[in-house]
């Protein structure tokens, strides 16, 4: 027997993003510190065959977001996939979803706030990290207080500034290689992408080690399913947001990082530096790096916005609504918008800046590998509920999306695999192992709290039940 959730609550989000919001959603959530900064220590590590771990990691995350937009047009429900996951796999795991993304994009927002308070420092060094991080943490909460219109408005132009500064970043790029401009234009060739060792000039295995920081770098894309309950025609925009991801991808993950490393060789790069600082430096733009800085800072900002206090704030009111926490958690004000959850996530974010304040040396490395265990896992719950929704479609039981994923199941099995060798790549690397223990303390902690929240729950459906009973 199938489980029958309500679509909305009581209490409704207000439809307040539009289709430009939505799109723009789609790629800024994608588009972050993993990509700005992450790819510079990466491509030190492993040379051109980078790109190649972002082509196939980019193509299993397409795959997951035409399931879940699968799901999505079959039902919307509360919470996005956390709500797949409680109707497919169980109570449990809709509990497990929902607090395990919570706490993805708390401590990833954490990261990002460290990221800003690093990048001001370059043109106020004498403003303390952890003071940038309060007053941006302080800007970003009030904005998500206001009303969800205003916050898609921010992320709009936060994502525009990124998707300029890259196509920018490629065009500059492009200009140097076709017409042979700035200082780096004598050494500039496509043969950069294979002179200097090869392809994987640290041999392959050192290319398959940089999957996780790859992976983290597309954290973010599942947010388009967060978003469902407060889009404007979803069943247009949502689709289309996801059947855009591939030539999302190609642009800016792929063409950035192409032209880059055709432009400047991959042996000048380094850890701690962003790749697109680099590259204007070695271009010789006048006000390259500072323009850059700008773009990174936004970034980081961006990605604390959408994942760090939106997305929380949202899988917070889903656990008060679907029974996985506090009631009261699911409450709205009169403009929609989860007031307590926006409070809530915003205070435990607040943690980072005593992190600042302290020792922020080693944060964002052991962060961005948490973050990238618990998005495999959230990922993984999505293919797995797709596959059952499709199994049960197929007997009829479900009504049939009209929105289907290609080559359904062999492409859920395939990327399924693939999430399971980028869990033995983490495991296999010293500074990333820990990564492993802190999700495996983590499992503790959601199962130890399971048989708390199911009584409560439980407690809840029966009083629910005795004051209004069945005819």
């Amino acid at each position: 027997m199938v489980a029958k959730f309500p679509e909305q609550s009581a209490e409704s989000y207000q439809r307040g993003l539009g289709r430009r919001q939505i799109q723009m959603l789609a790629i800024g959530g994608t588009i972050g510190t993993g990509l700005f900064l992450g790819a510079g220590e990466n491509i030190a590590k492993a040379g051109p065959g980078l790109i190649l771990m972002y082509a196939v990691a980019g193509l299993a995350l397409f795959f997951v977001m035409r399931a879940l937009g699968e799901l999505l047009m079959y039902r919307r429900t509360e919470g996005g996939f956390a709500g797949y996951a409680r109707e497919f796999l169980g109570p449990f795991w809709g509990y497990a979803t929902t607090w395990t993304y919570w706490i993805i994009w708390v401590t990833t927002g954490m990261a990002e706030l460290t990221a800003a308070g690093t990048y001001i420092q370059k043109w106020w060094p004498g403003v303390e990290q952890w003071q940038t991080a309060l007053a941006a943490l302080l800007v970003l909460f009030v904005v998500n207080l206001i009303s969800v219109s205003l916050f898609g408005e921010l992320e709009f132009w936060f994502a525009a500034i990124k998707i300029a500064a890259i196509v920018m970043m490629i065009l500059v790029g492009l200009g140097v290689l076709i017409f042979g401009f700035g200082d780096a234009g004598d050494t500039a060739s496509v043969q950069n992408l294979w002179d200097h060792g090869g392809v994987f000039p640290e041999g392959y295995s050192a290319t398959i080690m940089t999957l996780q920081m790859v992976m983290f770098a597309y954290l973010g894309v599942e947010l388009v399913g967060v978003t469902a309950s407060e889009a404007k025609d979803p069943e247009r925009n949502i689709p289309r947001a996801i059947n855009a991801l591939p030539l999302r991808f190609a642009l800016f993950y792929l063409g950035s990082l192409l032209v880059i490393l055709a432009v400047v060789p991959w042996t000048a790069f380094k850890g701690g530096a962003s790749p697109f600082v680099l590259a204007f430096d070695k271009i010789g733009i006048p006000g390259g790096a500072d323009i850059v800085n700008f773009v990174v800072l936004t970034a980081a900002l961006s990605s604390c916005n959408a994942g760090g206090l939106y997305a929380t704030s949202r899988m917070l009111r889903t656990a008060g609504v679907n029974g996985d926490g506090p009631k009261v958690l699911g409450r709205l004000n009169g403009r929609g918008v989860p007031v307590l959850t926006v409070v809530i996530s915003a205070l435990v974010m607040g943690i980072g800046v005593v992190v600042n304040a302290v020792v922020p040396e080693k944060a964002f490395e052991y962060i961005t590998s948490v973050s990238t265990g618990g998005a495999l896992m959230v990922w993984t719950v999505i293919l797995v509920a797709h596959m059952i929704y499709r199994r049960r479609a197929a007997s009829g039981v479900l009504a049939t999306s009209p929105y289907r994923m290609p080559w359904a199941p062999y492409s859920s099995w395939l990327v399924l695999v693939f999430f399971a060798f980028v869990t033995v790549t983490i495991a296999w690397g010293a500074d990333t192992r820990v990564a492993l223990y802190v999700m495996a303390a983590w499992g503790a902690v959601v199962a130890i709290g399971w048989p708390f929240v199911r009584r409560t729950s439980q407690e809840a459906e029966m009083k629910v039940a005795v004051e209004s009973p069945s005819a």
